[in-house]
């Protein structure tokens, strides 16, 4: 099979005529490069994601019902059996029935057009959330794991993934104050429901516009923003703006403080901070790092304070180019300000690699990247894609493309349901949702993980494919790599499926496909000019490399910041206003001055999903570079390190501590040290992955 699938790879490669006017396809590239077949109006509806209840949004309900009577029964089922491998089944049968329905929902409430499936999929959120809590401080539902783990006998029968599940389980009951008395229990119930009303409160506040009087901003930038009678509204930062003025006025009046919404945040981290200390830790970014590569918030700090000594020469010199490019371009102030530094820092890269995205874009169409990646994930890991068409009511926009993800002789892996292009009201974020996650089930069959990838692309028109920038195309390979994490996790238990495990884990395998996305061996599989068939100038891929290190300490640094925040905000209390901080974490770890009577912590949307853990993008950073260097960099399609990648950091899923997987791909466990060094290594070396040889 494996040499069928290397002739069709090679079939493909070679069936791209390079005459001026035709390029063949494949028909994975051929299906995102044209428009979508309409789905037959007189098929019977099959309801969302092939759910028969929900082709209406009253299908929620339904559903929830359904998962609500299968979690009594199962309730039932785990207090009653005697403690085994058959207890650890039924909790994850019970994990395994809410979140059916919960991460349906999550993605719904925010993906579907429709604002009363958007509605019905937000309650379904909160009503299933509640059930959550309460579950998890159901105290007799914990006796019966308790009881198994506290049988040496039987737990000494558990494999080591059983036992695993059930101590993260247990976990799950212990964060949430099963040990504590009655009154507590509920103190920690009630904190817990009200944590859910305050992060849905934020985020939504996160993404609301400010308004203006119109005649407050001067009548030649009025244009750049949205205009409403006699108020302009401004729901952005308008950083690549070219026009200073509109950066500044953007800056100042989008991140202008908003007493509720100060307020709300202030609740939200008391909140978690009493919830945390009601069931035993010092702080909630102790209870929220416990399980992690991390571990501990000391050891966070210890690395984001490591990695700005060793950036800050670097970034003091990113700021110096910035500064020079804005005096170079007569603007009204040489002094650099936070709404500079991504125009300046990409004028400057501009300027010394002439990267004008533009010309890169025709040859990143969108089919000739996923024909890439189908490619790259072909040889390496033995999986390819294939095109099937959605049935009447199973997409919730004609334009999502379904792919059945397959394994050269395992079969179906499960299927990634791809929402890529840009429609009103659609979310203008990069995102990977679980839609089900992979588990054995008791008759022995596997139930596939279903994935849904959202991008905010232009779509494809009659005569033109979508045609990606050089951010866009790492961004879908990133994306990507969320995603067959979720379909190779094939764990045994669903609650460790996939993404489900470490945040600061989870994104090492996204992260570690940018590398591919920007190695020029693997971009000339695939980048050919969408009329032409030429392939894409060497050179122009050796600029792109080169250009990204310029500003990377400055832009590094921003993260550090972020990271750091989030940490300080999460730690324990500073008995200081959430701005007073964020002004004081501002000139520790950035380096560019607070702006008065901003709160750029309002926008911090992280902060809900993320919350003490935004540094899991740098620490994951450094973990990808280490897995690039040692692993694929030689050779980014050697199938050997391909299938121990899969075997040491894609199977299992949550179901083995990270750390024990990066030491299972990497032979050894990095230290703090060894991170920080592999981040500014990145910054510094000449970039081997823009080379097509392995010298």
């Amino acid at each position: 099979m494996m040499l069928a699938c290397q002739r069709f790879v090679s079939a493909v490669r070679n069936s791209r005529t390079l005459s001026r006017h035709v390029t063949t396809w494949s028909p994975v590239g051929a299906a995102f490069n044209a428009q979508q077949t309409k789905v037959d109006l007189f098929q019977k509806n099959v309801g969302l994601f092939g759910v028969p209840g929900l082709s209406t949004p009253a299908g929620f309900e339904v559903a929830q019902q359904r998962a609500l009577r299968e979690t009594e029964q199962l309730v039932e089922t785990a207090c009653n059996n005697p403690p085994g491998a058959l207890t650890v089944e039924t909790f994850d049968q019970l994990s395994d029935s809410l979140c059916k329905v919960a991460d349906l929902a999550d993605f719904v409430k925010v993906g579907h057009p429709d604002p009363a499936f958007r509605d019905a999929a937000e309650k379904a959120c909160i009503n299933i959330g509640t059930v959550v809590e309460r579950l998890n401080t159901n105290v007799e539902l914990c006796r019966s794991l308790k009881n198994l783990l506290d049988n040496k006998e039987v737990l000494d029968s558990l494999d080591p993934d059983t036992r695993r599940v059930a101590e993260l389980f247990m976990f799950d009951f212990e964060i949430s104050g099963i040990h504590l008395d009655e009154s507590k229990r509920g103190k920690a119930v009630s904190l817990n429901v009200n944590l859910l009303d305050l992060n849905n409160e934020f985020l939504n506040g996160t993404h609301l516009p400010n308004r203006i009087e119109k005649t407050a901003l001067p009548e030649h930038i009025r244009h750049c923003f949205s205009i409403d009678g006699n108020s302009i509204q401004i729901g952005g930062l308008h950083a690549d703006s070219p026009d200073e003025l509109v950066r500044e006025a953007a800056y100042k009046i989008f991140l202008f403080p908003n007493s509720s919404l100060l307020l709300c945040l202030d609740d939200l981290l008391t909140c978690r901070n009493e919830l945390a200390k009601l069931v035993g830790y010092e702080s909630f970014a102790h209870r929220a790092l416990n399980g992690t590569m991390a571990k501990t918030p000391e050891t966070v700090m210890k690395f984001l304070e490591l990695l700005t000594d060793k950036l800050s020469d670097r970034t003091a010199k990113d700021f110096n180019l910035m500064r020079d490019m804005k005096m170079k371009m007569n603007s009204r102030s040489t002094e650099l300000m936070p709404w500079d530094h991504s125009y300046f820092s990409s004028a400057v890269r501009a300027e010394r690699y002439k990267i004008d995205p533009s010309l890169y874009s025709p040859y990143f169409s969108l089919g000739a990247c996923m024909e890439g990646l189908n490619m790259l994930f072909s040889q390496l890991l033995g999986v390819s894609f294939q095109n099937e068409q959605p049935m009447a009511g199973e997409v919730w926009s004609e334009e999502v493309r379904k792919l059945a993800v397959v394994h050269e002789t395992e079969g179906l892996l499960g299927y990634i349901y791809c929402d890529f292009f840009r429609r009103p009201d659609k979310p203008h974020q990069d995102c990977h949702f679980t839609i089900q996650g992979g588990r054995l089930k008791k008759d022995g069959e596997y139930q596939h993980p279903v994935v849904v990838l959202m991008l905010s692309l232009p779509p494809p028109t009659r005569s033109t494919p979508t045609l990606l920038n050089p951010g866009m195309m790492e961004n879908l390979f990133h994306e990507m790599g969320h995603a067959m994490h979720s379909m190779l996790g094939r764990t045994r238990y669903q609650h460790v499926t996939g993404t489900r495990c470490s945040t600061d884990f989870a994104e090492v395998p996204s992260i570690l496909m940018e590398f591919f996305a920007t190695d020029y061996r693997v971009v000339n599989q695939f980048a050919r000019h969408y009329q032409t068939g030429q392939p894409l100038p060497k050179s122009m891929v050796s600029r792109l490399c080169e250009s990204k290190r310029i500003c990377g300490a400055a832009d590094t640094q921003l993260q550090v910041f972020y990271a750091a925040l989030d940490q300080v905000y999460h730690g324990k209390p500073q008995n200081q206003s959430t701005t007073d901080i964020l002004k004081k974490m501002q000139e520790k770890f950035y380096g560019l001055p607070y702006v008065p009577n901003t709160a750029w912590q309002l926008r911090f949307s992280h902060l809900i999903g993320y919350g003490a853990k935004y540094y899991s993008y740098l620490m994951s950073r450094a973990i990808a570079s280490m897995v690039w260097r040692q692993c694929f960099q030689k050779d980014p399609f050697n199938r050997d390190m391909g299938e121990r990648y899969r075997r040491e950091m894609l199977a299992h899923g949550g179901s083995k501590e990270p750390m024990l997987m990066v030491q299972g791909m990497l032979q050894s466990s990095p230290t703090v040290e060894e991170l920080v060094d592999a981040l500014v290594a990145d910054l510094d070396t000449d970039s081997v992955t823009c080379r097509d040889d392995s010298s």
